[in-house]
């Protein structure tokens, strides 16, 4: 992996609850420099597409808990797909599926993947989950035709662990994220089996690679 892999496999990220249309920027800002992706809230999106229109754009769903009916998650999805996102991070209903209804967890990803013409990838919350609930979690998505799982939102106790990165890669690309913060954690990570990284110290990872590589 050289360095312009590298970037183009990071999800430069910010989520959390207090960011701001300036945060957004910046990391649009940062991802345009470096030749990442971005990814942010959804309630940004129309106005980050028009500002960074050659960054490739991803926003969460459900977010940060999974556990919004089917049709709102569905709804969201579409819209914000009709604002300009060209990927979605869609959290599943974590407490559905330790009820042991993943038939229910698959039919609403099912639905929600079906309605948008944009990747999916499906956010499991390994950190919450039993090995066999993982499983069945990407079983769900795999099924219902995902294009990538990805570990964490990042918002739980935990993020995204080698043993779970190797789990999931049984079943469809992973997306590592959460807890990844230098190019070693990355190559740990792109050595299980990652694909993608999300992480919100993109920059660095980048530049860490270039200083040891």
């Amino acid at each position: 992996m050289n360095r312009d892999e590298l970037a183009a496999s990071i999800d430069h990220t910010v989520l959390g609850p207090e960011t701001t249309l300036d945060d957004v920027e910046r990391v649009l800002d940062e991802a345009a420099e470096h030749g990442m992706n971005a990814c942010i809230p959804p309630c940004f999106v129309e106005e980050a597409a028009d500002y960074a229109p050659d960054v490739t754009l991803a926003t969460v769903i459900g977010f940060p808990h999974g556990n919004n009916t089917p049709e709102m998650k569905r709804d969201e999805a579409v819209a914000a797909w009709d604002d300009g996102a060209d990927e979605l991070d869609v959290v599943i209903n974590v407490g559905r599926l330790k009820a042991g209804d993943s038939g229910t967890v698959h039919d609403e990803l099912e639905e929600l993947v079906a309605a948008v013409p944009v990747p999916v990838k499906v956010i499991i919350e390994t950190a919450l989950l039993t090995d066999e609930e993982k499983h069945a979690a990407c079983k769900a998505a795999a099924d219902a035709d995902a294009d990538m799982v990805k570990t964490s939102t990042g918002f739980a106790d935990g993020g995204a662990e080698v043993e779970d990165v190797e789990l999931m890669s049984e079943y469809l690309p992973v997306k590592a994220s959460g807890g990844v913060g230098s190019w070693a954690d990355a190559k740990a990570m792109f050595d299980a089996g990652a694909v993608r990284i999300g992480a919100s110290s993109g920059v660095a990872i980048v530049a860490d690679y270039e200083e040891n590589e």
